[in-house]
């Protein structure tokens, strides 16, 4: 499988950790956010807010692979003219259930903010996130999110835009996780923050991408039987000792949050 190479190499960055001059020694900690921090994908459950709860055939055809945040902002185009309005959204996006056991794993990373320092990557959208991460009363606890920008216009629609281009091969035109996280880390550098261990949990194939880039420090926690699980295992077959990171599986969330307790406690 092709890799990603988007910017400076996080690799690069990992070696140069001790060479920098420390403010802090916290762990990363990166979520993503569809099918891994809530239980579904947010932008299949917005339709609930649609017109008998379905788009038009004209609509759905329109997706093309590696463009969804086109297809997305004409699904919201679409969503605006047949009267959907802000309420609407927000009830839905308010109501998305969390994964199993997230609760307690943001729960507890709450309870150790002086240790992690989190930060959320996701392909939705920040005014969904949002309204999503501050109905579970978790909005606080994370340092930056990053996803694509969204709002209002003056006619009430919610218009979508791109977060950024990038020039990786295998991640949606509209954003790559790998250089947003490339360039966090930088940013962070500079700032003279050093991260002794990242921690990253996810479920896509674009969490897959930045989760190459890890060092064997690291440790990834991968859905099982989604995509980022699916890739990360057959990596391991055709390319043994590629991926370098330590992947945990999960089901709950709570299997995470035993790994994060156990970890710590060896650290003590």
């Amino acid at each position: 499988m092709k890799r990603c190479f988007e910017g400076v190499g996080l690799q690069c960055l990992f070696k140069g950790r001790s060479m920098a001059t420390t403010r802090s020694q916290k762990y990363l900690l990166t979520f993503d956010f569809d099918e891994t921090i809530i239980n579904e994908n947010s932008d299949d459950s917005i339709i609930r807010a649609a017109p008998g709860q379905e788009l038009p055939e004209t609509i759905r055809q329109t997706l093309q692979e590696g463009f969804y945040n086109e297809y997305m902002q004409r699904v919201f185009e679409y969503m605006g003219d047949q009267g959907v309005k802000m309420a609407d959204y927000k009830s839905v996006y308010e109501n998305m259930p969390l994964s199993p056991g997230m609760r307690e794993l943001l729960h507890f990373l709450s309870k150790h903010q002086d240790l992690f320092e989190i930060i959320l990557l996701s392909d939705a959208n920040m005014f969904g996130i949002e309204c999503s991460l501050r109905a579970t009363g978790f909005y606080s606890l994370f340092r930056k999110i990053f996803s694509n920008p969204s709002g209002f216009d003056k006619r009430g629609y919610l218009t979508l835009g791109p977060y950024h281009s990038h020039s990786c091969q295998k991640c949606p035109a509209n954003l790559c996780k790998r250089k947003i996280l490339t360039e966090y880390l930088t940013e962070r550098a500079q700032e003279g923050v050093r991260f002794e261990k990242l921690f990253y949990i996810g479920d896509g194939a674009n969490d897959f991408c930045p989760s190459l880039a890890l060092t064997s420090t690291d440790v990834t926690f991968p859905r099982k039987g989604y995509p980022m699980h699916q890739l990360t295992l057959e990596m391991e077959i055709k390319q043994p000792g590629v991926f370098q990171a330590t992947f945990v599986p999960w089901h709950s969330a709570v299997e995470v949050c035993q790994y994060l307790q156990e970890f710590l406690k060896k650290k003590c």
